[in-house]
């Protein structure tokens, strides 16, 4: 049996390895409190809203909007240059991604955009963003 202590409050993988278990799963989730009905994202053990530990798993829609965007230049045997965006999740967390399958210099922001689950070769399971489809986000 385990018991809890100041140095340990929490009893088994902290909420950021429960995120990543999640993608790794294809899954996007982001946490939702029980005890204010705010949305959270980065993953944490305490609500930043209102200090509640009852912060629960739901899965995200995938829909949001470009707050903020920027181009990280580099030499094409690099893989070339990439954005690195701020979107708005529909359900309020703001996250840092970046926008596939758009020219970097063409992310716009107010942009609507939609989550995905990708297989990177190097990194893994990523989630990044795609232009939306009409009616999608």
């Amino acid at each position: 049996m385990m018991t809890h202590s100041a140095s340990q409050p929490f009893a088994g993988p902290g909420p950021d390895a429960q995120f990543a278990a999640a993608l790794a799963q294809g899954r996007f989730q982001i946490q939702h409190c029980a005890a204010c009905g705010q949305h959270v994202f980065y993953p944490r053990a305490l609500c930043p809203h209102c200090g509640s530990a009852r912060l629960g798993w739901v899965k995200a829609s995938g829909a949001a909007q470009v707050y903020s965007s920027t181009t990280v230049r580099r030499k094409a045997e690099a893989g070339g240059d990439f954005n690195v965006a701020l979107v708005d999740l529909a359900e309020g967390p703001r996250l840092m991604s970046r926008v596939d399958g758009v020219p970097p210099e063409q992310v716009r922001i107010g942009m609507a955009v939609q989550a995905r689950v990708i297989d990177d070769p190097a990194q893994g399971k990523l989630l990044v963003f795609v232009a939306a489809a009409r009616g999608e986000a």
